[in-house]
């Protein structure tokens, strides 16, 4: 095996983890990263297994990117270890061929045609590919003798991708990939996702879209301030999580007929374990009496709320 980053000389664990060495794309334990004084990542284990998508979600200033940079093979960390695809991430020779990387920003230069720019990406990675087929399959084929400088946000996104997953590399990184995507363009790029997780591809994700991560990742790690402090399932996450019914109230709060919680943008909430049992008792109440109840809805906790609550943690 490849040397494996180290400042401690223990061996990774995984700890309450199961997976074998075999399953593990990614095995982190105890990592740190200093910027002088400043602890920017500190006690981050993480293990992330062969074909899921794992989704790495922080809070401004939590240490996602500075995390994300180490597990690419961009810095080196001042504690802990850390063994990507098996081996050292800062060895390009060990990671190039298996690992792509979408940046948030490629830089990619303007003067560079489409079918340039994804085809001069895939003779740095080292891995084989027909340029013709990955700008149809991410659908900038259309645009494939256009300069780069001329695309639009989305567009470029769209090459950023190509290039990222040209050759089918073993693990792929995702750094807010659908920004300045239209929600077709979205749907695409997930269902090519899905396709290669298919082939075994394995994904790790950053975005600022938590209906997405929501929707598509296997698992989910929620940094704050320098450490992953939640991980699981978003079921795992959001259990035990109070379901609400919302509207706005025709009379004082403590006249209705189910206590509220209290007042949110102007709409009573009232927490329920039984939304359907107290929809109906509501509605009822307001139809015996006339009353409209304006924007009815129910709302159950989901990832925004568990990261909004995250970010107000000490």
């Amino acid at each position: 095996m490849d040397e494996i980053i180290t400042n401690t000389g223990t061996a990774p664990h995984s700890g309450a983890d199961d997976t074998t060495a075999a399953d593990a794309v990614i095995r982190v334990s105890g990592l740190g990263f200093s910027y002088g004084d400043f602890d920017a990542v500190s006690g981050v284990d993480l293990i992330v297994r062969r074909g899921e998508l794992y989704a790495l979600l922080g809070t401004n200033g939590a240490g996602k990117t500075t995390t994300l940079e180490v597990l690419e093979g961009h810095r080196r960390p001042t504690a802990g270890t850390v063994e990507v695809l098996g081996g050292d991430p800062t060895d390009r020779s060990h990671t190039r061929k298996r690992m792509g990387i979408m940046l948030q920003d490629s830089g990619l230069p303007g003067e560079m045609t489409v079918r340039e720019s994804v085809r001069l990406a895939g003779a740095v990675s080292g891995r084989d590919d027909d340029v013709d087929d990955v700008l149809a399959r991410v659908g900038i084929d259309s645009k494939s003798g256009t300069r780069v400088a001329q695309l639009s946000g989305g567009e470029k996104r769209r090459v950023d991708f190509a290039m990222a997953v040209w050759g089918t590399p073993e693990l792929v990184f995702l750094d807010e990939p659908t920004t300045g995507l239209d929600p077709q363009a979205r749907d695409d790029l997930w269902a090519l996702v899905g396709r290669l997780r298919e082939q075994g591809v394995t994904f790790v994700l950053t975005t600022h879209y938590l209906e997405e991560a929501e929707r598509y990742a296997d698992r989910v790690g929620l940094m704050h301030r320098g450490s992953i402090r939640r991980e699981g399932t978003v079921a795992e996450l959001t259990a035990g999580a109070t379901t609400t019914i919302r509207f706005v109230s025709p009379c004082p709060l403590d006249e209705l007929p189910l206590a509220a919680a209290g007042t949110e943008n102007g709409l009573a909430v009232i927490p329920t374990d039984d939304p359907q049992r107290d929809a109906s008792v509501l509605l009822t109440w307001a139809s015996e009496r006339g009353f409209a109840l304006d924007r009815f809805s129910t709302h159950e906790t989901g990832l925004d709320d568990v990261f909004r609550l995250l970010g107000q943690a000490s």
